[in-house]
């Protein structure tokens, strides 16, 4: 009997485990990560100032930009890197670090969606 409670609770565990949304490589080269629970954001960095982050839904389809506002906050070399993201074309929403970002950077993407609840992503 003891068994059998444990094989149930162990298919349940992974069950769980493999529902979970972890970082997964999006069409445009960058990470995508979740950003709450009905939203998706692709974040690329090119070793440039320029930040690209696109937005999609919870189903990883893109919907547009427009309406959203979010700030990117970027870890390089120890220092932390603060600026706006604005809504661009499409999906994207761009923002100008003050120094160049590296690929493989570390930090948090917070959005703020239309209709003004607020979202993060960490990557």
């Amino acid at each position: 009997m003891l068994k059998h409670v444990l094989a149930a609770v162990l298919a349940a565990g992974l069950s769980t485990a493999a529902l979970a949304s972890g970082p997964e490589r999006g069409p445009n080269g960058g990470w995508k990560v979740d950003a709450g629970a009905r939203h998706h954001v692709e974040v690329v960095l090119d070793g440039s100032t320029n930040v690209v982050v696109y937005v999609s839904n919870e189903r990883s389809q893109p919907i547009p930009a427009a309406g959203f506002a979010g700030n990117a906050t970027i870890v390089v070399n120890g220092t932390t890197h603060r600026f706006p993201l604005a809504a661009g074309e499409g999906s994207r929403l761009t923002g100008t670090a003050p120094a160049p970002i590296p690929a493989g950077s570390k930090g948090a993407i917070q959005l703020t969606v239309p209709g003004g609840s607020t979202v993060r992503a960490t990557f």
